[in-house]
């Protein structure tokens, strides 16, 4: 692909980053993904839960379209899905439609290409830069409340961006994100 050329998506088939190659990067994903649908905050999602993130992100489902497959991972006498029940449900659904993990086969260039796939889901207008207003989008567009607020939202850039241009760029990015780390990953 050439500098600065945007990827191209094929419709009608899922999109690889539904399980990103580094088991690390995955965990902490999937646990900020179920911290989000959690709406109420109990540690379990409900199909309701799940229905309304899913709406949030564009992607609606109802509650009855997803009630017959979620049910199956709730654990008797529990409302939802705890975040193990919902690691499975991931995991399965990745299984199915892309085959089996191989975390094994996973090389470096793979983990920086998921890094640069994460980094676009951010960077809306492909310039190669997170603004405060795409990072706002992507906040608001997920129900979080730092959304909300422009100067949170500013003040987040701020924490990251080590040239103190505004935004960030692809290397602030990379350098927060392997900063990360995941208890009891």
């Amino acid at each position: 692909m050439e500098e600065g050329a945007k990827p191209t998506q094929t419709l009608g088939r899922p999109s690889t980053s539904f399980r990103l190659r580094s088991e690390s990067l995955n965990a902490l994903r999937l646990r900020r993904v179920f911290d989000l649908f959690d709406h109420n905050g109990d540690g379990e999602i409900t199909v309701e839960e799940l229905a309304l993130a899913l709406d949030r992100l564009g992607l609606g489902a109802s509650p009855d379209e997803l009630r017959p497959t979620v049910a199956a991972y709730i654990q008797p006498g529990r409302a939802g899905l705890a975040f193990e029940e919902f690691e499975a449900l991931h995991r399965d659904l990745g299984d199915s439609l892309f085959g089996a993990s191989d975390a094994i086969g996973e090389t470096h260039g793979e983990g920086e290409e998921d890094m640069r796939e994460a980094f676009r889901v951010f960077d809306e207008d492909g310039d190669g830069f997170i603004s405060a207003s795409e990072l706002q989008a992507v906040l608001v567009k997920l129900g979080l409340a730092e959304g909300r607020s422009i100067v949170r939202v500013q003040e987040m850039i701020c924490s990251v961006d080590q040239d103190s241009d505004g935004r960030v760029d692809f290397g602030e990015f990379k350098h927060m994100m392997q900063g990360i780390t995941v208890r009891g990953a």
